[in-house]
């Protein structure tokens, strides 16, 4: 943990313990699902909540978990409430968005069916999604409500960056909610159901995929808005990590996708331009924080 700085006392900065308690609980239930859907992708199908047939979809899925962990342990570093409200945020839209694909495809979960492994799975992901969503929410109105009022913005963010981040941004929102929208189609049977996706992916999966990428979305849009280069430290390195880790899928899988597919090539192109943002992002975010005295290096 950092060192406390002199902002730790102004009003409304101070992270409240039932806000680490819950990133606590968000790091340990992300790396789990690592290990369930990054590691081991290939018996999906079998040891997940639900069947995943497609290992990219359970590799992706496991990355952007990867991405959620390195959130929460970088948020928990923390000292002020500026620096982690844009990924608390962002865990929240997700948390919230995957609870309602979790009501709807509740039948595709292995609550009474499959394995063992599956059906700890199905019911721990189902309590998971019942209940953080709502931990979520009052998470962020306790700290909202001690806010006074917008930090001022000590370094403004350049206005490259800040178009590259709409850019990228619209097309996160864009797909996410296609994917989305999509899922909401299919209730009873198995298909696919986003042709512009890459590689085959089924309505629950579409769904939780969808959520992911309308929650990085809404935290682009929340960057922005935030304006200064000395909060986007977590959000940087997380959307960083996203980034590569989905490349790496991309590669790792690549005998599941279609090299002629130009949707691929445009999904590539927009993890380059998502890890090359972040990155930047998160080392000028360091940089601006060594400047303020007292504050964490992340």
């Amino acid at each position: 943990m950092g060192s406390v700085g002199a902002e730790v006392g102004d009003a409304g900065e101070e992270i409240r313990r039932g806000t680490r308690w819950l990133l606590v609980a968000f790091l340990v239930l992300t790396l789990l699902a690592v290990n369930q859907l990054f590691v081991l992708a290939d018996v999906a199908d079998r040891f997940w909540a639900w069947s995943i047939h497609t290992e990219a979809t359970a590799a992706f899925l496991g990355a952007a978990y990867t991405a959620g962990a390195v959130l929460s342990a970088l948020s928990l570093r923390q000292d002020r409430w500026s620096a982690i409200r844009v990924p608390v945020l962002t865990v929240t839209v997700f948390t919230v968005l995957t609870c309602v694909a979790t009501l709807i495809h509740t039948h595709r979960l292995h609550l009474l069916d499959g394995g063992q492994v599956a059906r700890a799975a199905a019911w721990i992901w189902l309590a998971v999604y019942l209940v953080i969503p709502a931990a979520c929410v009052t998470v962020v109105l306790a700290q909202e409500m001690r806010r006074r009022g917008r930090p001022a913005v000590l370094r403004p963010v350049p206005g490259w960056l800040t178009v590259l981040l709409v850019v990228e941004g619209t097309l996160m929102l864009a797909a996410g909610a296609a994917l989305f929208a999509a899922g909401l189609t299919v209730h009873h049977h198995v298909e696919t159901v986003a042709l512009f996706w890459p590689w085959e992916i089924t309505p629950l999966s579409s769904q939780v995929i969808g959520a992911w990428l309308l929650a990085l979305g809404f935290a682009a849009a929340l960057v922005v808005r935030e304006r200064d280069l000395g909060r986007m430290f977590v959000a940087g390195a997380t959307y960083t990590v996203f980034g590569v880790l989905e490349l790496v899928v991309v590669f790792w899988y690549r005998p599941e996708m279609d090299p002629g597919d130009p949707w691929l090539w445009a999904y590539v192109a927009l993890l380059l331009a998502v890890v090359g943002t972040g990155a930047f992002g998160a080392r000028a975010a360091r940089t601006a924080s060594a400047r303020r005295p007292g504050a964490p290096v992340g």
